[in-house]
């Protein structure tokens, strides 16, 4: 086979600028999802209370839910007497009525009987037979949960395109929804090519390495909101590169492969990819460092992303490129997490290329933050990323970042803002 050759190279603003241009990323449809099943979802709705929370006055305290103006002038030293009239336990109608002179013994979260105003803590009362004795007295109110003070009826309590974590989880259960509309997680299919890539768990034999690239990859799917669903390993063989495509760009919203789009003679994808479909591949090598071969079309608009092999090149493509359009397509909006440091050393560009740069972030003792380039090694090695805290840029015209030079460093995970933060 011929080898193939790099087209002239689109700068990153260009790469971006083409494919939206020819893909719109959006949220690609919506789905009920049961309550249990939500964590993570994006909310493709407002939420409206149906219901008060709580849906009753309620004791925030173990005590005697009396009238309030029953207790005036109750001190330490001069008590007042109420007669005990009943007990009002949690998860049930109260049957009595709290008329003058009288009180019910009331547990947290009970409801708060008939005619009772305040509740009086049990720790200010002394108990005797069917007497209670209150040595402090209480306001209007006083340890009583009012319906409707947390949530009000017809009160939007979440708004569309909120992230459901815990506590959002947490608010849907208060007002009693079992499943919840949000948007459906985009479907992305993952496979990763090379003769020399095996599947973790079996023999490595003599020139071989695991797939790092298949799980790194579908790991980052799940975490920007999208399905992953990873086909292993396809060889770089025309015929079953091409059935691959098909079978996944049939089943998914996007698809991504790693390795196979450089220049070498078992580098096919770009080629297989302008067989199954206009306009095809859009995007031929960026002008990027690293990630040069990264490759993108778009096949029955459905995109495929082809990253380099080497995993810090791919996951740091991904980021850039796959992981605002996945987010999207999953109803999420995300912007760049950032900070500002200072750079440790001077750094250098590759030249004709944006250039982007892993370093760690440290808080030094005069307070500023300090940013330091993580050696790269070989642009296999993928605890170039497992080490960073985030990336800065050096752009096509710049010459170089010098030492003491205050810089933006993008954040790779928001527990490193919280971190620098503290």
């Amino acid at each position: 086979m011929k080898p193939q050759v790099f087209r002239k190279l689109v700068s990153v603003d260009e790469a971006k600028r083409i494919f939206a241009q020819n893909f719109m990323s959006k949220p690609v449809g919506k789905e009920f999802a049961p309550l249990s099943e939500a964590y993570n979802r994006v909310l493709a709705t407002n939420m409206v209370s149906p219901l008060d929370i709580p849906p009753f006055n309620r004791s925030t305290v173990d005590g005697y839910a009396v009238k309030a103006t029953d207790t005036f002038g109750a001190e330490e030293d001069h008590s007042v007497a109420l007669k005990l009239i009943g007990r009002v336990n949690v998860g049930e109608t109260p049957r009595i009525k709290v008329k003058k002179g009288t009180a019910a013994e009331i547990v947290t979260g009970a409801p708060i009987p008939e005619d009772a105003d305040a509740v009086v803590m049990v720790e200010h009362t002394v108990r005797k037979a069917q007497t209670i004795l209150v040595h402090q007295s209480v306001s209007l109110s006083e340890n009583v949960m009012k319906a409707g003070s947390d949530i009000h009826e017809g009160e939007t309590v979440l708004k569309k395109g909120c992230v459901l974590s815990p506590y959002e989880i947490g608010v849907l259960a208060a007002i009693g929804l079992a499943k919840v509309e949000v948007y459906r997680r985009p479907r992305v299919v993952i496979f990763s090519t090379g003769a020399e890539v095996v599947e973790p768990g079996k023999l490595l034999e003599g020139g071989k390495i695991f797939d790092i690239n298949a799980h790194a990859l579908s790991a980052a799917v799940a975490e920007c909101g999208g399905e992953p669903i990873n086909m292993g390993i396809v060889q770089d063989q025309s015929d079953q590169m091409k059935t691959a495509l098909k079978k996944a760009l049939s089943t998914a919203d996007v698809v991504i492969t790693s390795g196979g789009v450089s220049v070498g003679p078992t580098d096919i994808i770009p080629k297989v990819l302008d067989t199954l479909g206009k306009p095809g591949v859009i995007i031929y090598g960026i002008a990027i460092r690293p990630g040069k071969p990264t490759t993108i079309a778009i096949i029955g608009n459905k995109p495929v992303f082809s990253l380099p092999g080497h995993p810090a090149s791919s996951l740091l493509i991904f980021h850039l490129f796959v992981r605002p359009v996945l987010a999207s397509m999953a109803g999420k909006k995300e912007a760049p997490l950032t900070v500002k440091a200072v750079s440790s050393e001077r750094l250098f560009p590759t030249r004709g290329r944006r250039t982007y740069i892993t370093v760690t972030l440290k808080r030094e003792k005069s307070g500023r933050i300090a940013a330091s380039s993580v050696p790269t090694g070989l642009s296999g090695a993928i605890t170039t990323l497992a080490k960073a805290d985030g990336f800065l840029v050096i752009h096509e015209n710049q010459q170089f970042i010098d030492k003491g030079q205050i810089v933006d460093v993008e954040l790779f995970k928001p527990s490193v803002h919280y971190s620098l933060m503290r």
